[in-house]
């Protein structure tokens, strides 16, 4: 159970609890699970209703349970960049899927957070990294939170791409599925809406380092959009070929930025490369 309160100051003096909640981000679906749950929102100390004015000093408290599905526990070598009451950030090694799969039981992200955060978890990733992409990936571990988030964390990805990029750019073309497979995409007029920026930042061997900011999150943008600007990611065997220098495609989500979705506060975090894009830097 995560308790959030909430001390009413003059502004929000007279504002019904439900116009409240609903301004701090609280969805119409928890309002209803809060209204139906014991205690799930009290002012000071006592049951309220949604309907109920709140009024200035009022000490307003919302319960939330942390519950869920969990798959299997299992104990893995991840690192944890940041934890509190309400969110883990793990730092995702290569070749680990986020969520399990017809292919992958007991061998994903999602057993090690089953692990790491027991029976009364659930795992609500945020966002998703493909099985062969590395770095950060933000668990909200209530359903608010994971609202709240959804769509408002700005990642910084790297890549080594195939080719010399000397100047900075932007490539806004819209990405649908290829033809009848269910995994790979391509650039499509008739595909949806695709936004990627991308900085040159170093060069070695004929290869460039570029950071790479997303404005949409379709699958697996950044491969498709960075084969099609002719600079396929090293290492990536779906848009572009087989490398002897690495094992999957050369992409690490190094640096996310938000704000914490109870505190408010803007929070940036970061994680070093894995060992084998280190080599390739």
């Amino acid at each position: 159970m995560r308790t959030i309160e909430f001390t009413v100051t003059a502004e929000n003096d007279g504002m019904r609890i439900r116009s409240f909640l609903r301004s701090f981000g609280v969805s119409s679906a928890m309002l209803t699970k809060l209204k139906n749950s014991e205690n799930g929102i009290t002012v000071n100390g006592e049951f309220a209703r949604t309907i109920d004015l709140l009024h200035t000093g009022d000490v307003l408290k919302i319960n939330i349970e942390n519950s869920g599905k969990m798959p299997a526990a299992v104990k893995m070598d991840v690192e944890i960049v940041y934890e509190d009451e309400d969110l883990v950030v793990f730092n995702k090694p290569p070749h680990i899927p986020v969520h399990e799969s017809r292919h992958h039981i007991g061998d994903t992200l999602s057993n090690f957070a089953a692990y790491h955060l027991g029976e009364s978890g659930a795992f609500r990733a945020v966002y998703r990294l493909d099985n062969g992409t590395s770095g950060l990936v933000l668990v909200a571990k209530n359903k608010f939170v994971a609202g709240k988030l959804a769509g408002d964390i700005k990642k910084d990805y790297y890549a080594v791409v195939k080719g010399i990029i000397e100047k900075e750019g932007k490539i806004d073309k819209p990405i649908a599925r290829c033809c009848d497979s269910i995994i790979k995409r391509q650039v499509d007029e008739n595909g949806e809406n695709a936004v990627t920026y991308y900085y040159p930042v170093k060069v070695k061997d004929g290869n460039t380092l570029v950071r790479l900011r997303l404005e949409t999150g379709r699958t697996h943008q950044i491969r498709v959009h960075m084969s099609y600007l002719g600079y396929p990611l090293i290492g990536d065997t779906l848009y572009g070929e087989e490398s002897v220098l690495i094992s999957r495609q050369a992409l690490h989500c190094k640096d996310i930025y938000f704000t914490h979705p109870v505190t408010e506060k803007e929070i940036h975090l970061t994680c070093d490369y894995p060992t084998d894009m280190k080599n390739l830097i």
